[in-house]
């Protein structure tokens, strides 16, 4: 009878793997899947969902190399990026877009269902809110939440010296103050605790609304004391209030010969960096 091999070896020669072994092979296995599976997310870009246009404004500037899903007004007229925007993927602000994205941060200002929002909250998923302002330090302090969210705090210091530079550049050179009265085509102006009243201060100017925050325009008052300069906003814009206030012709009268500035409306839609452009230009008609 011939001597039987060593216990575990096969009887065709190969070595048979004991429990321990094959388990320890297994594991090797498993792990090298997971590092595998972690350096393919590493590798992929952010996943980055914004919910609405002010959302998009800040995702554009402090992470243009993200993975991004846009509102589907990030490249309307009144947006301030809307040249950086065309091309690049919109989707609706909804549950079943986001499922679809499966985004790693979201931004948001206004935007976004109800389902959505509660869905993000229950997974946990971050997001950084841009909060209303009416000044220029809750500026600053949108642009960090926002970059930290996306890992771009760097990015963010740059947009916040930006700002500040042009905020320099339209600092009063003198103590005079010019009054003038804000006015949209629907007939609105602004007040005290408004971020038109900070861009007025930042370039000198002051504030001929007599009430804090936004309120409607008088056709009547304007028509018997017209104020000594108005200051228009979002009359530029295609799909502005034709029918406003704003454009009556006894407020047209009344502003012949009075418009000290007409800003844009895509630096007055968002509480961001760019209402400092805004105040720069306001600064640009400082009598």
């Amino acid at each position: 009878m011939g001597r039987s091999g060593p216990v575990g070896d096969d009887p065709s020669g190969g070595a048979v793997r004991g429990p321990a072994q094959t388990l320890r092979r297994l594991a090797a296995v498993a792990a090298g899947g997971l590092l595998i599976i972690a350096t393919a997310a590493e590798a992929r870009p952010l996943r980055v969902m914004s919910l609405d246009q002010c959302a998009d404004q800040y995702v554009l500037a402090l992470k243009p190399d993200a993975e991004l899903a846009l509102s589907p007004r990030a490249d309307d007229p009144d947006a301030w990026l809307k040249e950086t925007a065309r091309g690049r993927t919109r989707v609706r602000p909804t549950l079943e877009a986001a499922v679809t994205f499966q985004p790693d941060v979201v931004v948001r200002y206004w935007g976004g269902e109800p389902r959505l929002l509660s869905r993000l909250e229950a997974r946990g998923t971050p997001t950084a809110i841009v909060a209303d302002t009416s000044d220029f330090n809750g500026i600053r302090a949108n642009i960090r939440t926002v970059a930290q969210a996306l890992d771009a705090t760097e990015r963010g210091e740059v947009l916040i010296r930006r700002m500040d530079a042009r905020l320099t550049q339209a600092a009063p050179k003198t103590v005079e103050r010019p009054t003038a009265l804000y006015l949209t085509p629907g007939g609105f102006t602004a007040g005290r605790e408004t971020l038109i009243d900070a861009i007025f201060n930042a370039a000198g100017y002051r504030n001929a609304a007599d009430k804090p925050y936004f309120n409607p325009v008088s056709v009547e008052r304007v028509a018997l004391f017209p104020p000594i300069r108005f200051v228009l906003g979002f009359f530029d814009q295609p799909r502005g209030d034709w029918r406003g206030p704003g454009r009556h012709p006894v407020v047209r009268k009344a502003a012949e010969g009075r418009v000290a500035a007409r800003l844009p409306g895509a630096a007055l839609t968002c509480p961001a960096w760019f209402a400092a452009d805004a105040a720069a230009l306001l600064a640009e008609s400082r009598p």
